[in-house]
């Protein structure tokens, strides 16, 4: 199994995964012609992607997947009340928020999370033996989300704003309510303590993502992260990647089943 994050933040969402023969978009906020760039950029083929997956309707979500999924024939897969916010997928599939679907041999378990859209969902995403999931763009970690990312070997959170940044910061009132609610974004505390709780030694990688570019920066995201993991000792040991994502450009391709050489990769 390998991933990689082509777009994370308030502008634009995307994730590249392959595995077990299956290539599969998490989400696609970007535009088509600009997927197309950052899956050139990895060395893929968009005609070698049968599959979007799609967490909820927010537009750097679902602004490119109907254009992707006309021009490769992709197969779009969200739940009932997220799919009619998409505009003519060329194929579609529902699936039920909360039941395992799979796409080939790859396994996938849409499960709820808290935000402010219809029927938001985190995926799970199992194959040969690894346990990817992403979650973002959820306003608290419920225990629902806590079994579901328990045992992950990879990861990609959400640690969007820092609370003493996103205070000063230029946002109306009503924009700070909205993304610090619990129907909001999760802030860099609230991702650290997650990563704390559920880290173990064969959760190899770990991205940020969907950073606020107005009230968060990489550096505060990966100090907090750090700071939290310190408290894991021996439970962090197998830690190979700590990245965060970011609109501009995608991040190196991550592997779950190379043999690991050792040290840990922490970037911005």
């Amino acid at each position: 199994m390998r991933f990689s994050v082509l777009s994370s933040g308030s502008k634009a969402n995307c994730t590249f995964v392959e595995a077990a023969g299956e290539r599969i978009l998490i989400d696609c906020g970007l535009s088509g012609k600009k997927a197309e760039e950052r899956l050139a950029e990895q060395g893929i083929d968009p005609t070698t992607i049968s599959s979007i997956i799609v967490t909820h309707e927010h537009s750097d979500h679902i602004h490119g997947v109907p254009t992707l999924s006309r021009r490769y024939g992709m197969t779009v897969y969200a739940n009932e009340a997220t799919m009619r916010h998409i505009s003519k997928p060329k194929r579609a599939d529902v699936f039920t928020t909360g039941q395992e679907f799979s796409i080939g041999a790859v396994s996938i378990t849409p499960f709820s999370i808290i935000h402010d859209a219809v029927d938001p969902v985190g995926f799970v995403i199992q194959a040969e033996g690894f346990k990817l999931v992403s979650v973002t763009d959820l306003g608290r970690v419920t225990n629902l989300v806590r079994e579901h990312v328990r045992g992950a070997n990879a990861i990609l959170l959400e640690s969007n704003h820092d609370q003493e940044m996103l205070q000063a910061c230029s946002y109306t009132w009503e924009l700070k309510q909205r993304i610090s609610s619990t129907h909001g974004h999760l802030c860099n505390e609230s991702a650290g303590q997650l990563l704390e709780d559920i880290m173990h030694p064969e959760l190899f990688h770990v991205v940020l993502g969907h950073l606020s570019e107005n009230s968060n920066t990489p550096n505060l995201a990966l100090e907090c992260a750090n700071r939290y993991l310190d408290r894991c000792g021996e439970r962090r040991s197998g830690l190979r990647t700590l990245l965060c994502g970011n609109v501009y450009e995608s991040l190196p391709t991550l592997h779950l089943d190379e043999p690991y050489q050792g040290g840990l990769i922490v970037a911005a």
